[in-house]
């Protein structure tokens, strides 16, 4: 299954809403197993006021936010038959790594596979590329339970 989501696909999925929700397409997704997701990293991001005002940098801990949320969708996507009280929570970061500044004008590519699941906890590999260039790294955590 290789199902594309635009923006008013993923807000059905995503409880986030502006300026917090980071995702603005999933490309494709592989139920239970891959996803890659879209963020438009542009200068109207509320963040840019303060980081930094003369030099625009998206701050790490978004860029994880982003790739968080992409493995939200993942779960949250084979939940969907219960999805209105499933919630998915980020539960822990593993391995991050920076490579590369992400500016406004790029747009941030995040694939994410899943490497472990058991029951609601899911444990997944993901990355962010900004032109094919890997930007970050990280190992996500997340638990999922009924709200």
């Amino acid at each position: 299954m290789n199902d594309v989501m635009d923006i008013q696909k993923i807000l059905t999925y995503l409880p986030h809403r502006y300026p917090f929700l980071m995702i603005d397409k999933v490309i494709s997704i592989v139920p239970d197993k891959s996803i890659v997701a879209l963020k438009n990293v542009t200068m109207n991001e509320p963040y840019f006021l303060g980081h930094f005002p003369d030099n625009p940098i998206m701050p790490g801990v978004l860029i994880l936010e982003t790739m968080a949320q992409t493995t939200g969708i993942l779960a949250l996507h084979a939940n969907k038959e219960n999805n209105e009280k499933f919630l998915y929570l980020f539960a822990g970061i593993e391995k991050a790594r920076f490579k590369k500044r992400v500016v406004p004008g790029d747009q941030l590519i995040i694939e994410a596979e899943v490497l472990n699941r058991k029951k609601q906890f899911w444990k997944s590999y993901v990355t962010a590329k900004v032109e094919g260039e890997l930007v970050c790294e990280a190992t996500l955590l997340g638990a999922g339970s009924e709200n």
